[in-house]
């Protein structure tokens, strides 16, 4: 395996600490004391629609040329993962942009579809979002459990169901929703479909109560008989073959895996950082117990980090990652919930205050066990591809 960061990665490291310290970490504390998601009408977002952030990797119905992703553009992503959630995760999943289900579109939608729903996003005139609306009340480690339904009437569809914990949802120009034409039938009868906001039917807009990553929105919603057009079915009919529905979307979290471990790689490292700089302050490193546990943060974000670049670097050369990114996904989220434990002890009583960095990022770190698959489920994953059996 071969890691080199090129002159170009590293300024972009260099600019993603800078745009860190001054713009995310401030408004993540900002959040996390109002104990609310950062307002859609904050200024922050219109800085990063400024700065060109909040696009879409489409470019366009008439782009013309190579648009394969360039060499060492996936262990870059993980790298500036890694960078942007040292200063604030909470506020990565918070910036305008297509989200998740960017990836899926530009997979297998349609060119209408990318045109009509990623095209706002190409050079936005304000700050907009889009969110992928999987997980259910009944649903969420089971993606296959999707009780959400889809029902053809002529030209449209009719959505009957509830989703929760969805990133974004109120603010959303558009959901793409996941559901199934026959609750019997599992994975195969899965289908993905975009519901545009203000659409008669979705609503019920509730933000829930966070312990940590309080500065974006996890939404839940219902959806009582909302018809969309068949125009709205992402790829169209013909697509969903096979289990074609579901496997597309897996893809999307298969994918995202890697990231969100190089996300809780820079929330431990955070934690390492914030404790050697309390310890050097309150004149603790001559304490034999104290540099040992620094040490051991120390040894523990190195082997995340490197186990999450491996799965990085098999999917760069395009080999099979499936056992490398639920290990780093579920070994790094352990290790950063281990690291801001030990943070926590350093500081003592000072972090029961609730206004210290490391208790913010002990409450944060929660989350990186639960998203995109728990770290029970990647383990399942990883058992049952080193027997042998389907995962």
């Amino acid at each position: 395996m071969e890691l080199r960061i090129d002159d170009a990665t590293r300024q972009k490291i260099e600019a993603a600490r800078e745009l860190g310290e001054k713009e995310f970490r401030p408004v993540g504390l900002e959040a996390d004391r109002n104990a609310a998601p950062i307002p859609v009408g904050h200024s922050f977002f219109d800085r990063c629609i400024e700065r060109g952030e909040g696009r879409t990797q489409w470019r366009g119905p008439n782009a013309s040329g190579e648009s394969g992703a360039r060499r060492g553009a996936v262990l870059t992503r993980l790298l500036l993962s890694e960078e942007f959630a040292y200063w604030d995760r909470g506020v990565i999943i918070a910036t305008p942009g297509p989200g998740l289900p960017e990836n899926n579109v530009l997979s297998i939608g349609t060119e209408e579809q990318k045109e009509r729903f990623l095209g706002p996003f190409v050079e936005p005139d304000k700050p907009r979002w889009a969110c992928f609306g999987m997980t259910e009340p009944g649903a969420g480690s089971d993606a296959a459990a999707i009780a959400t339904t889809a029902r053809k009437d002529g030209k449209h569809w009719i959505l009957n169901g509830a989703k929760c914990f969805i990133g974004g949802a109120s603010r959303s120009d558009w959901i793409l929703v996941q559901a199934t034409v026959d609750p019997t039938k599992g994975r195969g009868a899965q289908r993905a479909f975009f519901v545009e906001r203000g659409t008669p039917g979705l609503g019920g807009f509730n933000i829930e109560k966070k312990m940590g990553l309080k500065a974006y929105e996890s939404t839940s919603f219902t959806l009582q008989d909302v018809r969309v057009p068949e125009a709205n079915l992402l790829g169209g009919e013909a697509r969903y073959e096979s289990s074609a529905g579901f496997k597309t979307a897996m893809r999307t979290f298969n994918a995202g895996r890697p990231v969100i471990a190089a996300n809780a790689v820079g929330m431990a490292r955070a934690a390492l950082d914030e404790s050697i700089r309390f310890a050097r302050e309150h004149d603790l490193l001559a304490k034999d117990r104290v540099r040992d546990r620094i040490e051991a943060m120390s040894r523990m974000v190195r082997k995340a980090r490197f186990l999450c670049l491996k799965a990085g670097w098999l999917a760069e050369e395009q080999r099979p990652n499936i056992i490398e990114a639920s290990m780093s996904k579920a070994l790094a989220a352990q290790i950063a919930q281990q690291a801001t434990t030990i943070g926590l002890e350093l500081v003592g009583t000072i972090g029961g205050r609730g206004d210290h960095l490391i208790e913010k990022l002990y409450r944060d770190v929660k989350a990186m066990d639960i998203v995109e698959g728990t770290g029970q489920v990647q383990r399942m994953i990883i058992a049952r591809s080193l027997v042998g059996l389907p995962r």
